[in-house]
C-alpha cells in the first residue's frame, strides 16, 4: 500500500460509524411523514420515487455539516430534483480543462416499505424505518430464508436493517463520506488532477436513469469544461450471495416496459355473450406470451449478460363490478434487453402473439404500445421520457476497470482476511455484471449526438449510442434488495468508502 492507500483506508475504518449513521437516519425519516395526516405534512408516499423530498433535503444538510463539500453552494438540487456536489483541488496546478470528471451516482428513493409485513413475517424485532429494535424478537429462520444472504447471527452487530439499506442509500452514503475523504487527504493528492461531481438521483425505481438522463440531455450539451465525465461510478449493490460481496460490475442489460390495453365490451354478467371479455382473451395473451419465453422464442443471449426476458409485471382492470364482464384489462411486460436485442422487435414480437391477432378477430381492441413516464418529480418536473433503458458494457480492457481493479487491490484486499464466497467480501476482485437496472441506464446518447463534447475522454461506443466508462462499485447483496427484512453489511460500506475515495486519483494518474 502506498501512503495515500493506507490513509484512505484508515479514514474509511475511522469514519464507518459515521456511514452507518447517515444511512440509519435516512432509512428512518420517512417514520416522520407516512402515518402523518397530509393537512400536517404528512405524506403516506414518502421516500418512494418522487416522493424523496425531505430525505434529500437531510443529506443535502448532512453533506455540509460532514465536510463532504468544500463549500456550502457546492451541494444543491438541480430542476429535475437530484441531489449534486462536486469536490476538487484548485490548488493542484493542473487546469480544470485538463482533470478528469469521475461521477459518482446513486438513487435515493426506495420501493414501499411494507412496514406492516416487517412486523408481521419478522416477528416486531425489526422495523422497516427503524431497523433493529429488539433482537430477542427476531424471527431468525425466516429471515435466513427470505434473504439472499446474511453472515452468522454472531456478526449481526454489522448488519444495518431496513428498507433502502441495500438498494441503495449505502451506496449514497458511501459516496458522502468517500467526498469527505477525498477533501480531506486533498494535500495528499486524493484529489490531485480530478474533479468529482456526485449524485444522489430520484425516481430510479420508477423510471430507471432519469436522473442522468436529465442531466446529459440538459446539462451536457455545451456545457463547460469540468462536467462532462470521463468515468461513472454507479454505487448500486454490486454483491451477489452466491459469488462474493463488492463486485466490480461493468455491464448490465437494458430495460423496456411494454404496455398491452385490451378493449372489450362490458355487459352482465349472467349474459356473457353480449359482452366481448378482455380479461379472458387479456388472460390468454399474457399466458402466450409466458409460454413464448419459457420456450426462448424470439429471445437471445449473450456470455456475459445473459439473456433477454419478458415478463407480466403490472395490470389494471376497468370493471363496473364483479358481476359484470369488464370493459378493460391494461398488462404491463417487463423486457430485459440483451445485445442484440431492439425495442422495436420487442414490441413486434408481442405484436405477433397468435392470441393478439384471435382477439382482434373477435372484435376486441387490442393496443400494444411503449408508455412514457409522466409522473412529476418531487421538484415538480416532467420527465415525459418513453420508458426504455439502453443495457451497457464498458470493456475488460478498458482504463477504468483496470484501475478499478489496482484500486481493490490497494484498499481493499488487504483487508479482507480470508477470500469468502457467497455473499462474503473476497480478497480478489470479481469483475461481473448486474442483473437488475441501475441508474447506468441513463447515461447512453446517441452516437451521432455531437452537442456533447467527448473529445479525449475515451468514451465506450455500443452501437447507436455511446457512453462514459461506466461501473459499479457498491455495499449491498443484489438478492437482499426488495426483501422482507433488507439488510447490508456495514463491513462492505467501510471498503466501499474506501474504493470510492481512493478511485478518482488513482485513474488520474495512469489516464
Amino acid at each position: 500500500m502506498s501512503n495515500l492507500d493506507a490513509r484512505v483506508a484508515e479514514l474509511a475504518a475511522k469514519y464507518r460509524p459515521l456511514a452507518v449513521k447517515l444511512l440509519q437516519e435516512v432509512i428512518r425519516i420517512p417514520a416522520d411523514y407516512v402515518d402523518k395526516p397530509k393537512s400536517e405534512g404528512g405524506d403516506p408516499e414518502c421516500g418512494l420515487s418522487n416522493h424523496e423530498g425531505p430525505r434529500l433535503e437531510h443529506m443535502r444538510q448532512q453533506i455540509i455539516a460532514l465536510g463532504a463539500v468544500a463549500h456550502p453552494d457546492d451541494v444543491g438540487f438541480d430542476a429535475y430534483g437530484n441531489l449534486v456536489w462536486s469536490v476538487m483541488d484548485p490548488d493542484d496546478g493542473i487546469p480544470v480543462a485538463d482533470k478528469k470528471v469521475i461521477y459518482l451516482d446513486g438513487h435515493t428513493d426506495t420501493v414501499r416499505a411494507l412496514r406492516g409485513q416487517w412486523i408481521e413475517k419478522i416477528g416486531g424485532g425489526i422495523d422497516a424505518y427503524d431497523g433493529m429494535v429488539d433482537a430477542e424478537k427476531v424471527n431468525v429462520d425466516f429471515l435466513q430464508r427470505e434473504l439472499g444472504h446474511l453472515p452468522p447471527q454472531s456478526e449481526w452487530e454489522h448488519m444495518v436493517f431496513g428498507r433502502g439499506s441495500a438498494d441503495q442509500l449505502s451506496g449514497v452514503c458511501s459516496q458522502v463520506i468517500a467526498t469527505k475523504i477525498m477533501l480531506e487527504l486533498r494535500a495528499e493528492g486524493a484529489l490531485k488532477g480530478v474533479i468529482v461531481r456526485s449524485y444522489g438521483t430520484a425516481a430510479e425505481e420508477d423510471n430507471d436513469g432519469a436522473g442522468p438522463m436529465y442531466v446529459t440531455s440538459k446539462v451536457w450539451p455545451g456545457a463547460e469544461a469540468g462536467i462532462v465525465p470521463d468515468v461513472v461510478i454507479l454505487t448500486e449493490g454490486t454483491g451477489d450471495s452466491n459469488k462474493g460481496a463488492l463486485g466490480i460490475y461493468r455491464g448490465q442489460r437494458g430495460r423496456m416496459q411494454i404496455e398491452m390495453t385490451v378493449t372489450g365490451r362490458s355487459c352482465h354478467g349472467s349474459m356473457p355473450w353480449e359482452g366481448l371479455n378482455p380479461l379472458e382473451f387479456g388472460g390468454a395473451i399474457v399466458a402466450e406470451a409466458a409460454r413464448k419465453y419459457d420456450a426462448r422464442e424470439g429471445f437471445l443471449d449473450h456470455d456475459f449478460l445473459g439473456h433477454g426476458t419478458r415478463t407480466a409485471s403490472w395490470s389494471r382492470l376497468d370493471t363496473p363490478s364483479d358481476c359484470a364482464v369488464p370493459d378493460k384489462l391494461v398488462v404491463r411486460f417487463d423486457r430485459r434487453l440483451t445485445v442484440g436485442e431492439s425495442p422495436e422487435q420487442a414490441v413486434a414480437d408481442v405484436e405477433a402473439l397468435e392470441s393478439v391477432a384471435a382477439a382482434r378477430e373477435a372484435g376486441l381492441s387490442v393496443d400494444i404500445s411503449v408508455p412514457r413516464y409522466e409522473q412529476l418529480t418531487w421538484r415538480g418536473y416532467q420527465p415525459g421520457n418513453p420508458q426504455i433503458y439502453p443495457g451497457w458494457i464498458t470493456p475488460e480492457e478498458h482504463p477504468a476497470i483496470q484501475t478499478a481493479v489496482d484500486v481493490y487491490h490497494r484498499v481493499v484486499t488487504p483487508a479482507v482476511k480470508a477470500g469468502g464466497t457467497r455473499g462474503q467480501l473476497r480478497t480478489e476482485p470479481r469483475v461481473d455484471r448486474w442483473i437488475f437496472s441501475t441508474d447506468g441506464v441513463g447515461f447512453p446518447i446517441a452516437v451521432d449526438d455531437t452537442t456533447v463534447d467527448v473529445e479525449g475522454k475515451n468514451w465506450v461506443t455500443s452501437g447507436v449510442v455511446k457512453h462514459p466508462a461506466m461501473f459499479g462499485f457498491g455495499p449491498g447483496i443484489e438478492q437482499n434488495t426488495h426483501k422482507i427484512g433488507e439488510a447490508v453489511d456495514a463491513r462492505e460500506i467501510e471498503l466501499a468508502v474506501a474504493f470510492i475515495a481512493r478511485f478518482p486519483s488513482a485513474y488520474a494518474a495512469k489516464a
